[in-house]
């Protein structure tokens, strides 16, 4: 099915099943802890072995020599995997021939070595006795000194992009601001890590792995060990966090399998903890310099966004001027990137790449600006909204609903009663503060595919690689499902995370939710058609409610239509050219409270409030877990997480939880979630958008701006620790 134009009749509008909160149906599983993980696959992979990661101790050069003598006479040792041994590896997506390293390291914590054994304790153990000798390199580690190496990312998507005369509208405008912010190293920290256990029967492989996209990852399993692709299998049914993290395959689902073939039997490994930092993706630091010109009426002239990143050879920038494209009005614009090569670990996905760092920036620059203008920073967003592509102005919004978004959040916050001078409100010790940021990521739509089966007992399941990252699709799919067919919730089978099932958008960039379900919305449509040319009715008049089918005055139960055999029918979402047409994005304000002790600089945050406009909300709770889990990562980048790079090895410092700190759930007040009724018909048949990385963007300047109004201090160095405040704290008596 080809999704081209808005449907004129459409059974999901029923909302009987569609829209309401409920509760997720893998919840009982997840809370017994029968939900069965990667890790967990005890029966469907018996008598596994357990491998155990050695990491590179140097961050570039090359292995001279490695000794596994002794690991090899350990207790339960069955198999070492090397580079030596394991045959020559294939370029994936990802380039995942770097996942396991030798002679050449690539960056530190890379994978050298698969130790195997009976038990994990042994396989740990034995891993302490390979002995590698190393001949390190001079690596570049610090961003700052590579800076000016910078160079423009080679994909047309990530190039320079330029409207009108930026540098004279610029250096013409009577008001400006030129700044420059930095954002640092982050980390994906998902209590699940990485972990895979892979089986062979025969030429074929199964790998139970934690993977947000199993297309991806089963054509990258398969390139990587030069075997056909169908002759890999992919399963994951549940994961225990993803963030981006999990996009991609990473070096345990590989060693896993080689492990296993080596070792004749199942081989389960899981990243240690310190590898989920440095051998795995994380965020990169970013350096942005943001220049913005306006009138004296607070009308911006001239934006002008440029963002310097790092990664290893081959890789991609961090897309931080992405919002600036879209988000305000002016005519005179500029983006730029530049990606300089580091030997750190790789640098990619992690929740709303670009737009989260990006806005990070982008609505601190706002804030000073309308300060310098003398305008509260509410109005100068409003006034600077536009209804197209600034830069294709024949282009519209199929949605924007910023405005409204920023009006509705500062009334229920109580905007107004903000002090417009910083520093001035005193709770006790406390010097209290508040901050907005306008929220905007896009609205991405993927072919995404999906298997219906009606069974005799009146049950349809729903088959499809679409994956659950702990995000609620299981029961999103549910709810499509029941409210096409017009059925209970509860007479809805869902299984998901399977190579063998038809190929889904799977999970990230905020495109699951409404890819998926677009993709089950057509394959039940194709279910619906067969049901009633099986039944003699006419499919175009057809009324599913009930559990029964009624058309043209016959009626029948869906049990009944399928009491001869099973009844399977198949299909595709596909997406024309609307997204040429429109412009799809989602939009949102955040606004934040904080309090900061006028004597040792220690920030809290006191409320937190997201308005969304983010389409239809196809499960109000699910929606709002989303979003308030995206707020609280936004409250970490902005006030604690931070990758430490140790600049002279060039490894990050902080590779555990003990070191890299995220919040906790005494750093995090009351959330407050409103979603504006929204239904965007030119996103797909299910009228939705995506929240999960929406709840994200924005967060962490809005807390920056809150601090500034607390306290008078503009820290524009992420995070927004206290020793970056406490020497320039107003005097406190």
């Amino acid at each position: 099915m080809k999704f081209t134009t808005p449907a004129t009749t459409n059974p999901i509008d029923q909302l009987k099943v569609v829209g309401k909160p409920l509760d997720r149906i893998d919840g009982p599983m997840k809370t017994t802890g029968t939900a069965p993980y990667a890790y967990e696959q005890h029966e469907a992979a018996p008598n596994a072995a357990y491998g155990y990661v050695v990491g590179a101790a140097i961050a570039k050069g090359r292995i001279v020599s490695m000794d596994l003598a002794a690991a090899k006479r350990a207790p339960g040792v069955i198999a070492i995997v090397t580079a030596d041994n394991a045959g020559k590896l294939g370029k994936g997506k990802m380039n995942t021939a770097k996942l396991l390293g030798g002679p050449e390291i690539q960056h530190y914590h890379q994978a050298v070595a698969l130790v195997v054994a009976e038990t994990f304790e042994q396989a740990r153990a034995a891993a302490q006795l390979v002995q590698v000798k190393y001949a390190a390199a001079k690596g570049a580690y610090d961003l700052a000194k590579e800076k000016d190496k910078g160079v423009p990312h080679k994909d047309k998507e990530n190039a320079d992009s330029k409207v009108g005369d930026f540098a004279g509208a610029f250096a013409s405008a009577p008001v400006r601001i030129d700044a420059t912010y930095t954002t640092p190293d982050q980390s994906h920290a998902m209590m699940e890590p990485h972990a895979s256990i892979a089986k062979w029967d025969g030429d074929k492989v199964t790998v139970w792995t934690a993977n947000q996209m199993i297309a991806w990852g089963q054509g990258d399993v398969a390139k990587t060990l030069g075997i056909p692709k169908e002759k890999v299998r992919l399963v994951s049914p549940y994961i225990g966090g993803g963030f981006g993290g999990k996009l991609f395959v990473r070096a345990e689902a590989v060693l896993a399998a080689l492990g296993a073939k080596a070792a004749n039997r199942p081989v389960k490994v899981t990243l240690q903890r310190p590898l989920m930092f440095n051998n795995t993706t994380h965020r990169p630091a970013t350096i942005q310099r943001i220049r913005i010109g306006a009138s004296r009426e607070g009308k911006i002239t001239a934006i002008g966004h440029e963002s310097w990143s790092g990664d290893l050879p081959e890789g991609q920038p961090e897309t931080a001027v992405n919002q600036t494209k879209l988000l305000y009005a002016g005519a005179n614009r500029m983006t730029k990137m530049r990606l300089s090569v580091l030997d750190l670990p790789e640098g990619n996905a992690m929740r709303a790449p670009g737009e989260a760092p990006g806005l990070m920036a982008l609505e601190i620059a706002v804030d000073e600006l309308s300060e310098k203008l003398k305008m509260d920073p509410v109005t100068f967003r409003i006034i600077n909204d536009v209804t197209h592509d600034p830069a294709q102005r024949e282009r519209k919004f199929s949605q924007r609903r910023l405005v409204e978004c920023l009006r509705s959040g500062a009334e229920r916050f109580g905007w107004s009663k903000r002090s417009v001078e910083p520093g001035k409100v005193r709770d006790g010790r406390w010097l209290v503060g508040m901050g907005v940021a306008a929220a905007f990521r896009n609205n991405i739509v993927m072919k995404s595919a999906a298997r219906v089966r009606l069974d005799g007992k009146g049950v349809v399941t729903v088959e499809t690689d679409m994956t659950d990252i702990g995000t609620g699709t299981y029961t999103i799919i549910a709810q499509t499902a029941a409210e096409m067919m017009g059925l209970p919730i509860d007479k809805v089978v869902v299984k998901l995370g399977d190579s063998d099932f038809p190929v889904s958008a799977g999970s990230g960039g905020q495109w699951g939710a409404n890819s998926s379900t677009a993709g089950v919305y057509a394959a039940c449509v194709k279910l619906r058609e067969a049901i009633a040319q099986k039944a003699g009715m006419n499919a175009a008049e057809a009324e599913f409610s009930g559990g029964s089918v009624r058309a043209g005055g016959k009626s029948l139960t869906l049990q009944q239509a399928a009491q001869d055999g099973e009844i399977v029918a198949e299909d595709t979402m596909e997406y024309g050219d609307l997204d040429k047409k429109f412009q799809q994005s989602t939009f949102g304000a955040h606004f934040v409270e904080v309090a900061v002790d006028a004597y040792t600089g220690e920030t809290r945050i006191r409320r937190m409030l997201a308005v969304c406009a983010a389409g239809r909300i196809l499960n109000p709770k699910s929606a709002r877990s989303q979003v308030i889990g995206a707020m609280t990562m936004g409250a970490g980048a902005a006030l604690m997480e931070h990758l430490v790079v140790d600049k002279r090895g060039g490894f990050f410092v902080n590779h555990d939880l003990a070191g890299y700190e995220v919040p906790v759930h005494a750093d995090i007040p009351h959330q407050e979630v409103i979603f504006l009724d929204e239904t965007d018909p030119i996103s797909s048949p299910m009228k939705a958008k995506g929240v999960g990385e929406l709840g994200i963007c924005g967060v962490g300047a809005a807390i920056a701006n809150a601090v500034y109004n607390a306290t008078g201090v503009r820290v524009r160095d992420y995070p927004i620790t206290l020793d970056k405040l406490i020497d320039k704290m107003p005097l406190t008596a």
